[in-house]
């Protein structure tokens, strides 16, 4: 028996879409952490301050439901709208494409989390498998 027959079919990109998830959110809360805490070279954001307070509260919270699997479609979108909005509103007006504009982690967090909120894997959750 091969080793990827082991874990019988769809149970390693299961594993695989389990470890993005937790990679991406990760990655998304370390920016809500360095934005509300002024760590990792940021300045602190007041948490009311509209819209980058709300915008890390957003990183910081939604990362980590969505790393923990927990209420994963609706914070996976809230995340990807919220990264939504920073692109068109804050790098977009800078210059037609991303590579331009500073926007390429916005671009990539806001793709990354539609496809979490489409695919919803549960892999290394939390909350057990339906």
């Amino acid at each position: 028996m091969a080793p990827a027959d082991r874990c019988g079919p769809g149970q390693g990109e299961a594993r695989v879409l389990g470890l993005f998830r937790i990679v991406v959110a990760g990655l998304f809360a370390s920016h809500g952490v360095a934005s509300l805490f002024g760590v990792l070279g940021r300045d602190a954001v007041p948490v009311r301050t509209w819209p980058y307070g709300w915008a890390a509260l957003i990183e910081l919270v939604g990362g980590v439901l969505v790393a923990l699997g927990l209420f994963l479609r609706p914070a996976a979108l809230l995340c990807s709208g919220a990264m939504a909005f920073a692109y068109f509103t804050e790098h977009q007006p800078r210059g037609l494409l991303p590579l331009q504009n500073d926007g390429e982690p916005a671009a990539l967090f806001c793709w990354s989390f539609l496809v979490l909120a489409t695919l919803a894997p549960r892999a290394l959750s939390l909350l057990p498998h339906r």
